[in-house]
């Protein structure tokens, strides 16, 4: 046995080796497109896609990472109980094929697929879900954030959605709720609760995030950190014929125009995360095309409250409103967005459901900035860190240059703020436990829900976790958690109006804006369809 995993583990190692800086036009037999015989192209399975984007991973063991950089390579490893349309959040079978709820809403009963097996050739069953469950349930704000933000606790705690998880039988599972949640199909959906092999989290414990297994289209290979992640075709996918790909290799680089030169020289097929200007050098190329990510994100500056330090200026509401009057929001679209994005107002875009319509923002009026801060005690400013995001990400494609303009804003107001980065994962790491001051950084939504954004994001809960700001009230809880528990849509939008007219009066955001995400692609590559969520299936991707 031992002998036998040597030889798979050089094989493997080997295989990665040859597949670095490769793509679908370096890969002999297949670069040229196969012709019918009335002269079309046809798509081909087979090849490897080469993904350039922004930066690296921060870990592929899908529930203790909050990153889209992580999320969308542990989408092609992971298939969760029930999954999305291929351009929408609608709700489709996945690893269920069909369930059912009670009319309390309390109770969900999932008939699980039968035949799959995990990459490592264990099976999948009820009992595997119950034990990634078990495993979500009994874990902490620091192993497992993406959880607390969708089910407002863990297990024992007062505000914990799932009161339990059992299996009926080898393929029926049974989820009862502690309160009715109206968004829990569309949460469970999300690419952080994807079904994990069990035996795989026993043999590697922490390690797992590096030794991801899961039941998904793709299986891992190989990650080097900062360069690429190599993945595989899984053989035995329960779709069958599916994938079409032979490989996939993530490539990071971290320069936006580095990555479309990649694009454009053939060592890359598709490119993420694009600088809104080079959209006319796209177009005008024959052996590009041109993916515009269905909108579902805000990109914003985080204000971060300090409790424990009484004197910190962003812990005054009103300073935290004259920042918001600080930001000339269309100015900083037309000089990095190029008409793909909008001025956010609310900290959830227009697409979702609940979005307040009717609120004004704060107009971009430095003399109403410079009075608020003189009404809060600070009529000469003060000194704060400006964090600046190292990575290009859908909603923000230059940090550092976005916050090199907020700087000069913040300096018209008396306020002096000194850049700061970070390396991506230290980056994330260190602002999740409040140490920024003000910080650059945004959200794709998971599910096209208001809660996914409201909650995650700015409820008590989700202090720790993705509510980075550390913004704590207990009136905007009292009012998640009564929409959450509503089926009745309109109702609930009504109470996500009030929500955000709470979180525009304790200001812990500046939103920024909502932008149009840009990716490029050669024209031989089919059947790639970007998802609004930001985790794009690869699984019926091929080659023409």
């Amino acid at each position: 046995m031992k002998k036998s995993f040597l030889l798979t583990l050089t094989f493997l190692m080997l295989l990665s080796v040859a597949l670095v800086g490769c793509s679908s036009s370096q890969s002999g037999e297949n670069t040229e497109p196969a012709e019918t015989s009335d002269g079309n192209t046809e798509a081909q399975a087979g090849d490897t896609l080469v993904f350039g984007r922004g930066g690296d991973s921060v870990g592929l063991d899908p529930i203790t990472v909050t990153d889209g950089e992580s999320l969308m390579v542990t989408k092609q490893i992971f298939d969760t109980l029930v999954d999305y349309g291929q351009q929408d959040t609608s709700i489709e079978p996945a690893l269920a094929t069909e369930w059912t709820v009670t009319d309390d809403g309390l109770v969900y009963t999932f008939t699980l697929r039968e035949g799959v097996k995990f990459h490592d050739g264990t099976d999948f069953n009820a009992d595997a879900v119950v034990y990634n469950f078990d495993r979500w349930m009994n874990g902490t704000v620091e192993t497992f954030p993406y959880y607390v933000s969708m089910f407002g606790g863990f297990k024992g705690d007062e505000s914990h959605v799932i009161k339990e998880v059992k299996a009926l039988d080898p393929l029926t599972v049974e989820i009862t709720l502690n309160r009715p949640q109206a968004p829990f199909l569309k949460n469970i959906a999300m690419v952080p609760f994807g079904i994990g092999s069990p035996a795989a989290i026993e043999q590697y414990g922490d390690k797992f995030t590096e030794n991801p297994v899961g039941t998904g289209p793709f299986k891992f290979v190989s990650w080097s950190r900062n360069d690429k992640i190599v993945l595989e075709k899984n053989p035995d996918f329960w779709l069958e014929g599916y994938p079409k790909l032979d490989s996939v290799i993530y490539q990071a680089i971290p320069e936006n125009s580095a990555r479309l030169n990649a694009l454009i020289t053939g060592e890359i097929d598709i490119a993420d995360g694009l600088n809104p200007s080079d959209l006319s050098q796209i177009e005008s190329n024959p052996d590009l095309q041109v993916y515009k990510r269905p909108s579902m994100n805000v990109g914003y500056l985080g204000l971060t409250i300090k409790e424990n330090e009484p004197d910190h200026p962003l812990n005054n509401k009103l300073v935290r409103q004259a920042l918001n009057h600080a930001v000339d929001k269309q100015a900083i679209i037309d000089a990095f967005y190029s008409g793909l994005g909008e001025p956010a107002k609310n900290p959830m875009p227009p697409s979702v459901s609940g979005y307040h319509e009717g609120l004004e923002p704060y107009p971009y009026d430095l003399e109403k900035a410079k009075q608020l801060l003189a009404e809060a005690g600070y009529p000469n400013g003060f000194e704060m860190e400006l964090w600046a995001m190292p990575v290009s990400r859908p909603y923000m494609p230059d940090g550092r240059k976005i916050a090199e303009v907020l700087q000069a804003s913040f300096t018209e107001i008396g306020v002096k703020s000194e850049i700061v980065s970070f390396e991506w994962a230290t980056y994330l790491e260190k602002a999740s436990k409040g140490e920024a001051d003000a910080f650059l950084l945004g959200w794709t939504g998971d599910n096209g829900d208001a809660d996914n954004f409201l909650y995650a994001l700015l409820d008590k809960d989700a202090i720790g976790s993705n509510n980075y700001s550390y913004y704590a009230s207990e009136e905007l809880h009292k009012i998640l958690v009564e929409a959450q528990s509503n089926p009745n849509e309109a109702e609930r939008n009504e109470l996500y109006k009030q929500a955000q007219e709470i979180i525009k009066e304790d200001a812990p955001w500046v939103p920024l804006v909502h932008s149009t995400p840009l990716m490029a692609g050669k024209t031989n590559v089919a059947e790639f369809f970007p998802h609004p969520t930001g985790t794009d299936k690869l699984t019926f991707v091929q080659f023409k």
